[in-house]
Protein backbone atom coordinates (compact mmCIF):
# COMPACT_ATOMS: atom_id res chain seq x y z
CA UNK A 1 0.00 0.00 0.00
CA UNK A 2 1.18 3.52 -0.84
CA UNK A 3 2.20 5.77 2.04
CA UNK A 4 0.54 9.13 2.70
CA UNK A 5 3.75 10.97 1.85
CA UNK A 6 3.91 9.36 -1.59
CA UNK A 7 0.27 9.98 -2.56
CA UNK A 8 -0.26 13.46 -1.08
CA UNK A 9 1.63 15.28 -3.79
CA UNK A 10 0.89 18.88 -4.87
CA UNK A 11 -0.77 17.56 -8.04
CA UNK A 12 -2.94 15.20 -6.00
CA UNK A 13 -4.02 17.98 -3.64
CA UNK A 14 -4.88 20.22 -6.58
CA UNK A 15 -6.86 17.34 -8.10
CA UNK A 16 -8.93 17.00 -4.91
CA UNK A 17 -9.69 20.72 -5.01
CA UNK A 18 -10.87 20.39 -8.62
CA UNK A 19 -13.24 17.59 -7.60
CA UNK A 20 -14.65 19.73 -4.80
CA UNK A 21 -15.00 22.77 -7.11
CA UNK A 22 -16.69 20.91 -9.96
CA UNK A 23 -18.89 18.76 -7.73
CA UNK A 24 -18.34 15.42 -9.44
CA UNK A 25 -15.61 13.01 -10.48
CA UNK A 26 -16.72 13.11 -14.11
CA UNK A 27 -16.65 16.92 -14.31
CA UNK A 28 -13.27 17.01 -12.57
CA UNK A 29 -11.86 14.45 -15.01
CA UNK A 30 -13.01 16.58 -17.94
CA UNK A 31 -11.48 19.72 -16.41
CA UNK A 32 -8.18 17.94 -15.80
CA UNK A 33 -8.10 16.11 -19.13
CA UNK A 34 -8.08 12.72 -17.39
CA UNK A 35 -9.94 9.47 -17.86
CA UNK A 36 -12.56 9.24 -15.04
CA UNK A 37 -11.32 5.80 -13.99
CA UNK A 38 -7.77 7.13 -13.59
CA UNK A 39 -8.98 9.98 -11.40
CA UNK A 40 -11.08 7.62 -9.28
CA UNK A 41 -8.09 5.30 -8.88
CA UNK A 42 -5.86 8.12 -7.61
CA UNK A 43 -8.47 9.21 -5.07
CA UNK A 44 -8.79 5.62 -3.82
CA UNK A 45 -5.01 5.45 -3.45
CA UNK A 46 -5.13 8.50 -1.16
CA UNK A 47 -8.04 7.09 0.79
CA UNK A 48 -6.23 3.77 1.27
CA UNK A 49 -3.04 5.50 2.37
CA UNK A 50 -4.91 7.66 4.88
CA UNK A 51 -7.44 4.95 5.79
CA UNK A 52 -10.31 7.43 5.48
CA UNK A 53 -13.14 8.19 3.05
CA UNK A 54 -12.57 11.57 1.39
CA UNK A 55 -15.74 11.82 -0.73
CA UNK A 56 -19.25 10.46 -0.22
CA UNK A 57 -20.15 8.59 -3.40
CA UNK A 58 -23.72 7.69 -2.44
CA UNK A 59 -25.10 10.24 -4.91
CA UNK A 60 -24.10 11.56 -8.33
CA UNK A 61 -22.39 14.49 -6.63
CA UNK A 62 -18.95 14.19 -5.03
CA UNK A 63 -19.52 15.54 -1.53
CA UNK A 64 -16.45 15.84 0.68
CA UNK A 65 -16.62 14.09 4.03
CA UNK A 66 -15.44 15.82 7.20
CA UNK A 67 -12.05 14.20 6.71
CA UNK A 68 -12.09 15.30 3.08
CA UNK A 69 -12.89 18.89 4.03
CA UNK A 70 -9.99 18.94 6.46
CA UNK A 71 -7.62 17.65 3.79
CA UNK A 72 -8.92 20.26 1.34
CA UNK A 73 -8.29 23.03 3.88
CA UNK A 74 -4.81 21.84 4.73
CA UNK A 75 -4.07 21.07 1.11
CA UNK A 76 -4.89 24.62 0.08
CA UNK A 77 -2.58 25.94 2.80
CA UNK A 78 0.25 23.64 1.68
CA UNK A 79 -0.16 24.66 -1.97
CA UNK A 80 0.01 28.31 -0.95
CA UNK A 81 3.18 27.59 1.00
CA UNK A 82 4.73 25.91 -2.02
CA UNK A 83 3.85 28.92 -4.17
CA UNK A 84 5.32 31.23 -1.53
CA UNK A 85 8.60 29.29 -1.53
CA UNK A 86 8.77 29.46 -5.32
CA UNK A 87 8.08 33.20 -5.19
CA UNK A 88 10.83 33.77 -2.64
CA UNK A 89 13.30 31.82 -4.74
CA UNK A 90 12.42 33.83 -7.84
CA UNK A 91 12.69 37.08 -5.88
CA UNK A 92 16.19 36.16 -4.75
CA UNK A 93 17.17 35.57 -8.36
CA UNK A 94 15.64 38.70 -9.93
CA UNK A 95 14.96 41.16 -7.12
CA UNK A 96 11.36 41.51 -8.34
CA UNK A 97 8.45 39.95 -6.45
CA UNK A 98 6.45 37.64 -8.77
CA UNK A 99 3.27 39.03 -7.17
CA UNK A 100 2.78 42.13 -5.06
CA UNK A 101 -0.46 42.44 -3.12
CA UNK A 102 -1.76 45.75 -1.77
CA UNK A 103 -4.51 45.95 0.83
CA UNK A 104 -6.46 49.13 0.05
CA UNK A 105 -8.74 50.45 2.78
CA UNK A 106 -12.22 51.65 1.82
CA UNK A 107 -11.26 55.19 2.74
CA UNK A 108 -8.52 55.39 0.09
CA UNK A 109 -9.26 57.11 -3.25
CA UNK A 110 -9.38 54.20 -5.70
CA UNK A 111 -8.77 56.41 -8.75
CA UNK A 112 -5.39 57.43 -7.35
CA UNK A 113 -4.49 53.80 -6.64
CA UNK A 114 -5.29 52.91 -10.24
CA UNK A 115 -3.15 55.78 -11.53
CA UNK A 116 -0.24 54.51 -9.44
CA UNK A 117 -0.77 50.99 -10.76
CA UNK A 118 -0.70 52.39 -14.29
CA UNK A 119 2.62 54.11 -13.60
CA UNK A 120 4.06 50.96 -12.07
CA UNK A 121 3.00 48.74 -14.99
CA UNK A 122 4.33 51.17 -17.60
CA UNK A 123 7.80 49.91 -16.73
CA UNK A 124 6.72 46.34 -17.62
CA UNK A 125 8.14 44.78 -14.43
CA UNK A 126 7.89 40.98 -13.98
CA UNK A 127 5.53 41.54 -11.05
CA UNK A 128 1.78 40.99 -10.98
CA UNK A 129 -0.16 43.52 -8.93
CA UNK A 130 -3.11 42.34 -6.87
CA UNK A 131 -5.41 44.76 -5.04
CA UNK A 132 -7.50 43.75 -2.03
CA UNK A 133 -10.45 45.86 -0.89
CA UNK A 134 -10.40 45.99 2.90
CA UNK A 135 -12.04 48.02 5.65
CA UNK A 136 -10.92 49.05 9.16
CA UNK A 137 -9.23 46.15 11.02
CA UNK A 138 -9.26 44.01 7.89
CA UNK A 139 -6.70 46.29 6.24
CA UNK A 140 -4.11 45.61 8.92
CA UNK A 141 -5.06 41.93 9.21
CA UNK A 142 -4.38 41.39 5.50
CA UNK A 143 -0.83 42.61 6.10
CA UNK A 144 -0.08 40.82 9.36
CA UNK A 145 -1.55 37.53 8.08
CA UNK A 146 0.75 37.59 5.05
CA UNK A 147 -2.06 38.09 2.54
CA UNK A 148 -0.75 41.53 1.53
CA UNK A 149 2.71 43.05 1.09
CA UNK A 150 1.63 46.66 1.57
CA UNK A 151 -1.38 48.18 3.32
CA UNK A 152 -2.79 51.64 2.53
CA UNK A 153 -5.03 53.35 5.08
CA UNK A 154 -4.22 51.55 8.33
CA UNK A 155 -5.87 53.15 11.35
CA UNK A 156 -4.92 52.66 15.01
CA UNK A 157 -1.59 51.05 14.19
CA UNK A 158 -0.04 49.84 17.44
CA UNK A 159 3.66 49.22 17.91
CA UNK A 160 4.59 46.05 16.05
CA UNK A 161 8.20 45.01 15.56
CA UNK A 162 7.16 42.94 12.54
CA UNK A 163 5.88 46.02 10.67
CA UNK A 164 7.24 49.27 9.30
CA UNK A 165 4.87 52.20 8.81
CA UNK A 166 4.70 55.88 7.94
CA UNK A 167 1.95 58.45 8.27
CA UNK A 168 -0.22 58.68 5.17
CA UNK A 169 -2.19 61.67 6.44
CA UNK A 170 -5.25 62.75 8.38
CA UNK A 171 -8.89 62.48 7.34
CA UNK A 172 -11.62 64.72 8.73
CA UNK A 173 -15.07 63.18 9.02
CA UNK A 174 -18.30 65.16 8.84
CA UNK A 175 -21.81 64.12 9.84
CA UNK A 176 -24.05 64.18 6.75
CA UNK A 177 -27.61 63.35 5.76
CA UNK A 178 -29.72 63.72 2.64
CA UNK A 179 -31.72 66.98 2.48
CA UNK A 180 -34.97 64.98 2.77
CA UNK A 181 -33.79 63.08 5.87
CA UNK A 182 -35.60 64.03 9.14
CA UNK A 183 -32.35 65.16 10.74
CA UNK A 184 -31.78 67.74 7.99
CA UNK A 185 -34.24 70.08 9.71
CA UNK A 186 -33.50 69.12 13.33
CA UNK A 187 -32.12 71.66 15.79
CA UNK A 188 -28.33 71.65 16.05
CA UNK A 189 -26.17 70.43 17.62
CA UNK A 190 -27.66 66.96 17.38
CA UNK A 191 -27.44 65.02 20.64
CA UNK A 192 -26.85 61.29 20.99
CA UNK A 193 -30.41 60.63 22.09
CA UNK A 194 -31.77 62.17 18.91
CA UNK A 195 -29.26 60.35 16.71
CA UNK A 196 -30.18 57.04 18.36
CA UNK A 197 -33.70 57.37 16.95
CA UNK A 198 -32.41 57.26 13.37
CA UNK A 199 -30.73 54.51 11.38
CA UNK A 200 -26.95 54.74 10.98
CA UNK A 201 -25.05 53.66 7.86
CA UNK A 202 -21.90 51.67 8.55
CA UNK A 203 -19.26 49.92 6.44
CA UNK A 204 -18.55 46.33 7.46
CA UNK A 205 -15.12 45.63 8.93
CA UNK A 206 -13.43 43.02 6.72
CA UNK A 207 -11.51 41.40 9.58
CA UNK A 208 -11.94 37.62 9.40
CA UNK A 209 -11.62 36.97 13.14
CA UNK A 210 -12.82 39.00 16.08
CA UNK A 211 -15.46 41.69 16.32
CA UNK A 212 -13.66 44.34 14.34
CA UNK A 213 -13.87 48.11 14.71
CA UNK A 214 -16.85 50.45 14.63
CA UNK A 215 -16.98 54.25 14.52
CA UNK A 216 -19.77 56.60 15.47
CA UNK A 217 -22.41 53.97 16.31
CA UNK A 218 -24.59 54.30 19.41
CA UNK A 219 -25.94 51.51 21.57
CA UNK A 220 -29.45 50.53 20.54
CA UNK A 221 -29.24 52.38 17.23
CA UNK A 222 -30.60 50.71 14.09
CA UNK A 223 -27.79 50.08 11.61
CA UNK A 224 -27.65 49.43 7.87
CA UNK A 225 -24.30 47.76 7.17
CA UNK A 226 -22.89 47.97 3.64
CA UNK A 227 -19.84 46.49 1.95
CA UNK A 228 -17.98 49.55 0.66
CA UNK A 229 -17.54 53.26 1.26
CA UNK A 230 -19.22 53.89 -2.11
CA UNK A 231 -22.25 51.94 -0.89
CA UNK A 232 -22.28 54.02 2.28
CA UNK A 233 -22.22 57.23 0.28
CA UNK A 234 -25.06 55.99 -1.95
CA UNK A 235 -27.13 55.04 1.11
CA UNK A 236 -26.66 58.51 2.59
CA UNK A 237 -27.72 60.20 -0.65
CA UNK A 238 -30.87 58.03 -0.77
CA UNK A 239 -31.75 59.06 2.78
CA UNK A 240 -31.48 55.51 4.12
CA UNK A 241 -29.65 56.68 7.22
CA UNK A 242 -27.16 59.06 8.75
CA UNK A 243 -23.54 59.06 9.87
CA UNK A 244 -20.03 60.28 9.27
CA UNK A 245 -18.19 60.32 5.95
CA UNK A 246 -14.76 61.68 4.92
CA UNK A 247 -15.12 65.37 4.09
CA UNK A 248 -13.10 64.94 0.89
CA UNK A 249 -15.55 62.29 -0.31
CA UNK A 250 -18.69 64.40 0.11
CA UNK A 251 -17.47 67.90 -0.79
CA UNK A 252 -18.98 67.80 -4.30
CA UNK A 253 -22.29 66.41 -3.00
CA UNK A 254 -22.45 69.15 -0.38
CA UNK A 255 -21.88 71.76 -3.08
CA UNK A 256 -24.76 70.41 -5.20
CA UNK A 257 -27.11 69.94 -2.24
CA UNK A 258 -27.35 66.17 -2.51
CA UNK A 259 -26.08 66.01 1.08
CA UNK A 260 -26.03 68.46 4.00
CA UNK A 261 -23.78 68.56 7.03
CA UNK A 262 -25.14 68.66 10.58
CA UNK A 263 -23.24 69.50 13.74
CA UNK A 264 -23.37 67.10 16.66
CA UNK A 265 -22.50 67.36 20.34
CA UNK A 266 -19.69 64.93 19.64
CA UNK A 267 -16.39 66.47 18.61
CA UNK A 268 -15.42 66.37 14.95
CA UNK A 269 -13.48 63.21 14.31
CA UNK A 270 -10.07 63.39 12.66
CA UNK A 271 -8.38 60.05 11.96
CA UNK A 272 -4.67 59.51 11.32
CA UNK A 273 -4.01 56.88 8.67
CA UNK A 274 -0.80 55.07 7.81
CA UNK A 275 0.72 52.93 5.12
CA UNK A 276 2.53 49.86 6.39
CA UNK A 277 4.57 46.90 5.21
CA UNK A 278 6.15 43.88 6.83
CA UNK A 279 9.66 44.28 8.23
CA UNK A 280 12.37 42.08 6.79
CA UNK A 281 16.03 41.55 7.50
CA UNK A 282 16.69 41.35 3.76
CA UNK A 283 16.65 44.12 1.19
CA UNK A 284 13.08 45.07 0.14
CA UNK A 285 11.93 43.64 -3.17
CA UNK A 286 12.03 46.02 -6.11
CA UNK A 287 8.23 46.26 -6.31
CA UNK A 288 7.93 47.18 -2.64
CA UNK A 289 10.74 49.71 -3.00
CA UNK A 290 8.98 51.30 -5.99
CA UNK A 291 5.80 51.81 -3.99
CA UNK A 292 7.66 53.11 -0.96
CA UNK A 293 9.49 55.62 -3.14
CA UNK A 294 6.20 56.82 -4.65
CA UNK A 295 4.58 57.09 -1.23
CA UNK A 296 7.45 59.31 -0.14
CA UNK A 297 5.75 62.10 -2.11
CA UNK A 298 3.46 64.31 -0.01
CA UNK A 299 1.40 65.01 -3.14
CA UNK A 300 0.79 61.30 -3.70
CA UNK A 301 -0.15 60.70 -0.07
CA UNK A 302 -2.61 63.59 -0.15
CA UNK A 303 -4.17 62.34 -3.40
CA UNK A 304 -4.75 58.90 -1.88
CA UNK A 305 -6.86 60.50 0.85
CA UNK A 306 -8.50 63.42 -0.92
CA UNK A 307 -9.07 62.71 -4.61
CA UNK A 308 -12.58 61.30 -4.31
CA UNK A 309 -13.97 63.56 -7.03
CA UNK A 310 -16.27 61.76 -9.40
CA UNK A 311 -17.30 59.22 -6.75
Amino acid sequence: MQTARKVLTPDALAMLQTIADTGSFAAAARALGMVPSALTYRVRQMEDALDVLLFDRSSRQAVATQAGLELLREGERLLQEIDAVANRVKRVATGWEPQFTIAVDAIIAKATVMELCERFLEGAPPTRIRLRDETLSGTLEALTSGQADLALGVADLTQNAALHSHLLGEVRFVFVVAPHHPLADATEPLCDEELRQHRAIAVADTISRGRGMTFGLLGGQDVLTVATMQDKLDAHIRGLGCGFLPESMVVDHLATGRLVTRSTVRATRVVSLNYAWRASSSTPGRALQWWLDVLGSATTRAALLQRHRGV
